[in-house]
């Protein structure tokens, strides 16, 4: 990873088994990961491969959303199945609590 970033911001997860994970850079000085949003960090294994961790925003704090030690060399590929989990479970609450908030404004009225 380049100096000065804490991770990757992932943008979007690709559907497919074997496709792409779309990420950008996140600047160590960034102070909070956005809501639902997911943080990747990963680094060379004592070893061999790659110790990948992934970090989810929530409300209030970040939290340890899971961790692959002495991942392979093809990690993405290991990590896209839960990112693609997350990021689907996250977009349904985000519209399960608009759809909610809809109905408390117009009950109200």
């Amino acid at each position: 990873m380049p100096d000065g970033v804490r991770g990757a911001l992932v943008q979007r997860v690709s559907t497919r088994h074997d496709g792409p994970l779309d990420v950008t850079w996140l600047a160590a000085r960034t102070p909070k990961l956005p809501l639902g949003r997911i943080r990747l960090h990963w680094e060379h294994a004592s070893r061999s491969g790659w110790n990948v961790t992934a970090h989810l925003g929530l409300a209030t704090t970040e939290v340890h959303l899971a961790s692959w030690p002495a991942a392979p060399d093809d990690w993405p590929r290991l990590v896209r199945p839960t990112l693609h989990e997350v990021t689907g479970l996250c977009a349904a609450l985000a519209f399960a609590t608009d759809a909610l908030d809809l109905s408390n404004r117009l009950a109200e009225v």
